[in-house]
């Protein structure tokens, strides 16, 4: 684990943390969609043609209409359709029963399990299934309940909302952990690291986490970039997942790709150093030591 920070890559990190906080901020949404948001995928087929497909487990990370894109643990997203005959229900624990609800549920943010039906690459839904209590935390996270944030609530809303000043913040700690070549999953040694971070963080009252993903310099730039927010992806997952760091003191993940290299790229021990992904721990000057 390596814990670093320098003022040129903080101002770059939180650059980029800036457009995403401003996009966050401008993007809460009042209803279950997000009109700016765009999940492509291929038209639906007749369903009676249609055999069994994958389970998918993860995360919803974007939704628009009768289609949803689901995010892996280990960054892959898959474009899943909806439609009337979905089953989407809630689970109330180990012993408890499922309740049956609408497709109004499924927020981004959410935790889910997705048994499917396929035609070639297209895949529908024929029933998701959520924790209750992960569907109680995304929906207080849409409408900011403030029985929910009452803890971090006005610390967070004032960091997220000056995050592109580096002088009002101060850096803690950076934490980078390390990918292979061309992968996105974490590593044992990288999933126990994200965990001491977040155990760590949590003594930081007020602190956020700004995620962002880097790659080497082999591949092409759209390659890499695409990686580079994979890698930053699976670290969100693991942070929340496994790691139980609240979705509402995370700003949104970041790629980066080849840009601003931990070394150079011109040795296999330096390209090694920038497949890496940046973990941030950032409090407001203005609240720090309170």
């Amino acid at each position: 684990m390596a814990t670093t920070f320098s003022r040129r890559a903080g101002i770059a990190l939180l650059a980029a943390a800036a457009a995403s906080a401003a996009t966050a901020a401008s993007a809460q949404p009042q209803q279950y969609e997000d009109p700016n948001i765009i999940v492509e995928g291929d038209a639906l087929p007749d369903a009676a043609a249609m055999t069994k497909g994958p389970e998918i487990k993860g995360i919803i990370t974007a939704r628009k209409g009768d289609r949803l894109k689901v995010t892996a643990a280990d960054g892959a997203s898959t474009v899943i359709f909806i439609n009337e005959a979905t089953s989407v229900k809630a689970s109330s624990g180990l012993f408890g029963g499922k309740k049956e609800l609408g497709a109004q549920a499924l927020l981004n943010g959410l935790p889910v399990t997705v048994r499917t039906m396929q035609a070639g690459d297209v895949l529908l839904a024929s029933q998701i299934v959520f924790k209750n209590g992960d569907f109680k935390t995304a929906n207080m996270i849409r409408n900011g309940t403030a029985q929910g944030f009452a803890e971090q609530s006005a610390a967070t809303e004032a960091l997220r909302s000056r995050v592109g000043d580096i002088d009002n913040y101060n850096v803690k700690a950076t934490t980078n952990v390390y990918f292979d070549t061309g992968k996105a999953a974490l590593s044992p040694r990288a999933k126990a690291e994200l965990c001491q971070v977040a155990s760590t963080a949590e003594g930081m009252d007020n602190a956020l986490m700004l995620v962002v993903g880097y790659t080497d310099s082999v591949g092409s730039e759209e390659y890499n970039q695409t990686l580079s927010e994979r890698r930053a992806a699976s670290v969100i997952n693991y942070l929340q997942q496994q790691c139980r760091w609240k979705p509402y003191r995370m700003l949104t993940p970041t790629g980066m790709a080849e840009s601003d290299p931990a070394a150079d790229n011109y040795t296999e021990e330096g390209k090694a150093q920038n497949r890496r992904v940046a973990v941030n721990v950032l409090v407001s000057k203005a609240v720090d030591g309170f």
